[in-house]
């Protein structure tokens, strides 16, 4: 056994450990302890914004993508939001210990069908640092003792936000093996991780698709996989084109660098030229490339032309890639039917929306798009724990079991089934 495996198996067994303390623990404590993590992670500014100082000068250096820096960076304002989202997740209920379903058998014994922790839950991600607070967060309200492994871009940041964490779980009385993070940039240290099923009962990645893949490849328990956000906008023959315009325009720039980003738009051809004249304009004043097949170039006009450098031709690949970048696919389809086809053939199953006047197509996009969150009339930016009411996400789930979508508090709970009895035996 290497040095590294046996470092992380000692991870693994102090996690266990932590976790029966935790699911024992009272809704009391377990808020205390989250509002003291975000006190100390305020107090503790100096020193991750500097850590994170440190890795932004690392990643430029090496390369890493601007889209990755800005997941990256740390800011006085983002630490600040950091902290208040674990405030926030204190002030949500707790989903540990909620009575879900209650009977009686015909011989007496009472059934209580009942909420409780996922046990430990180990999480590999990229680049966010926030994650780290994030995820330690939504886990220590849900009684689960969490294995954070962050990307080597964001090791600095993700170890002072975690000695932050650690200060504050030690001041509310809770084991400081609650939060643990794997504190080297070694590959193998994922591949160990996912080894250890004896101690970790599931496994989040958040990253890119070659890190899925590899958690996918090499997980002896249960994985709950975030795949790309191919995120595709249809814009029917019945849109209204301003709305049309203001959705595209913030589902593609108002952070394209996120997962809930809009990667393409279809445009249904009997508003193609009016769409795209207006529209089409917006987002190349913006910086925006447009990747365009045939019928949209010819929609775009001069305008094309006119704007050659961030006009190209859109080649098949550019319609399944999630850019998280100022680089817009576009494609005009000829009927809602068509439009469908493409979401169900190049989409990630993340987000999707229609923006149409017609409630009758509206409600088939709804109903046949596969996706974990579907749209009419409304941005994709609004896929995110926060906005859907849940506090701070752990992650969005293209899966379909056990959760779907933004994952907060209730999808880090499985249940149990309690059964007491007066000496019931079976006959």
């Amino acid at each position: 056994m290497s040095d590294l495996q046996a470092q992380i198996l000692e991870l693994g067994r102090r996690a266990r450990n932590a976790s029966r303390l935790l699911a024992r623990a009272p809704t009391t404590q377990k808020n205390a302890a989250l509002l003291a993590m975000a006190d100390e992670m305020v107090a503790a500014q100096t020193e991750i914004i500097a850590a994170n100082a440190r890795d932004l000068t690392l990643a430029q250096a090496n390369g890493l993508a601007t889209a990755m820096l800005d997941r990256l960076r740390i800011d006085e304002k983002r630490l600040h939001k950091m902290a208040d989202d674990v405030r926030a997740v204190a002030a949500l209920p707790d989903p540990v210990g909620r009575v879900l379903r209650e009977w009686s058998h015909p011989n007496g014994m009472r059934h209580t069908k009942l909420s409780v922790p996922l046990g430990v839950i180990g999480i590999i991600y990229e680049s966010r640092p926030n994650v780290t607070s994030d995820a330690a967060s939504l886990c220590l309200k849900t009684g689960n003792a969490v294995i954070l492994r962050g990307g080597s871009e964001s090791l600095q940041s993700n170890l002072a936000i975690a000695a932050a964490l650690s200060r504050g779980l030690a001041k509310a009385g809770l084991p400081a093996e609650a939060i643990q993070l794997i504190p080297v940039a070694d590959r193998d240290a994922v591949k160990h991780l996912c080894a250890m099923d004896q101690f970790v009962d599931l496994i989040m990645p958040r990253g890119g698709r070659g890190l899925i893949e590899t958690v996918v490849s090499h997980a002896r328990m249960p994985v709950i996989k975030h795949y790309d956000g191919i995120c595709i906008l249809y814009v029917d023959r019945e849109a209204d084109l301003a709305m049309a315009e203001a959705i595209a325009f913030n589902a593609k720039c108002q952070r394209p660098s996120v997962c809930n980003a809009i990667e393409t738009v279809l445009v249904h051809r009997d508003v193609a030229s009016q769409f795209l004249a207006k529209t089409g304009r917006a987002l190349l004043e913006r910086g925006v490339q447009l990747r365009v097949d045939d019928a949209s170039r010819a929609a775009l006009g001069s305008l094309a032309a006119r704007s050659a450098t961030l006009v190209s031709t859109a080649q098949p690949a550019d319609y399944r890639t999630e850019f998280l970048d100022l680089i817009l696919a576009v494609k005009v389809v000829g009927s809602i039917d068509e439009a469908l086809e493409h979401i169900a053939a190049n989409g990630s199953h993340h987000s999707d929306a229609i923006i149409t006047a017609n409630a009758v197509t509206a409600e088939r996009f709804l109903a046949e798009v596969d996706s974990a969150t579907v749209y009419w009339n409304a941005s994709t930016r609004f896929t995110d724990g926060g906005e859907f009411g849940f506090g701070a996400e752990i992650g969005i789930s293209t899966d379909k079991l056990h959760a779907r979508g933004p994952m907060g508090l209730e999808e880090l709970t499985t249940y149990k089934y309690v059964m007491r009895g007066t000496g019931q035996v079976r006959s």
